[in-house]
């Protein structure tokens, strides 16, 4: 069943167009990555669903409810975390988290103090003195320790160190457990490899691509190193193969997926003493489109 659904959605800004016809749909207990540099169009997205900015043309659907319509009932289920928290300067982070809570209507106050004693989080001190990093984990405390049904994370772990990005995986998991979706735009590529069932990698305002990272990794290659008891003749004449290296412990080189099988026959001939091969990682199916239509990140 999909939790969140957007078909063709366009938003203008005078003659400039953020968002091109964009297809999106997060199904419930599920993950869903939304990757893309800055100004490619995901927090536009984001602030659409939520109900903060009203499209042009399309719809977006939560619920199987209209997203601008019925954005106060909605959002009694979303909790939803920007990647630049700004809070009330003079009430503590713990006055904040319970307001929140209390906003959404369905808490639990173990739930919270849990959070906020895995996230570190001193809540007697003023927003006004907190960092970057303190901001954020208010925002996360309020997020999880609230019964939501969809989570919306627009970059949310921007100002949290490595520690702090582990609990909020784990956090990820116990709610994807539950059954809860997430919709999570993040450019931290190895955090939504880890995380995310699903990806779409957005350009310019338009989806590029949209699959489970096995459904796109045919799309780029495949990194080799290679050992052989005797040169190997001819691999950088071979179809597919591209950025050959020699060095002292064998042959390193990038094979396109699709031409893998023969490549190997071929190096095979030479006597493979060790072999290591890596199927492509998120980060190399963003950097293959963003160079291919030649973006800039």
């Amino acid at each position: 069943m999909a939790v969140l659904e957007i078909r063709n959605l366009v938003k203008r800004y005078g003659n400039f167009t953020a968002l091109d016809g964009i297809d999106l749909e997060v199904k419930q207990g599920e993950v869903y990555g939304f990757i893309g540099p800055n100004g490619a169009g995901k927090t536009t997205t984001i602030r659409v669903v939520l109900g903060i900015l009203r499209a042009d043309a399309g719809e977006v659907r939560i619920f199987g409810k209209d997203a601008w319509r019925h954005a106060v009932e909605l959002h009694k289920r979303i909790a939803y975390v920007p990647g630049d928290v700004n809070l009330w300067p003079n009430l503590t982070g713990g006055e904040v988290i319970d307001l929140f809570v209390r906003l959404r209507g369905k808490s639990s106050a173990a739930r919270r103090d849990e959070l906020v004693r895995r996230f570190d989080l001193d809540t007697s001190k003023k927003c006004g003195t907190y960092s970057k990093g303190n901001r954020q984990k208010v925002a996360l405390v309020a997020a999880f320790a609230s019964d939501a049904d969809l989570y919306i994370l627009d970059e949310p772990t921007s100002g949290l160190d490595p520690l702090m990005e582990r609990v909020f995986q784990e956090c990820i998991a116990e709610v994807k457990a539950a059954g809860k979706s997430v919709l999570l735009s993040s450019h931290i590529l190895s955090e939504v490899e880890r995380l995310c069932d699903r990806v779409s990698i957005i350009r310019q305002g338009k989806i590029i691509e949209t699959g489970t990272l096995e459904d796109l990794r045919h799309l780029t290659r495949t990194n080799v190193r290679v050992q052989t008891s005797r040169p190997i003749e001819g691999l950088r004449e071979l179809k597919g193969v591209h950025n050959v290296v020699e060095t002292e412990r064998g042959v390193t080189f990038q094979v396109d997926t699709d031409e893998l099988g023969s490549v190997i026959s071929h190096v095979s001939r030479f006597g493979i003493l060790d072999l290591q091969s890596a199927p492509p990682t998120l980060e190399d199916l963003f950097m293959h489109h963003y160079k291919n239509a030649g973006g800039e990140l």
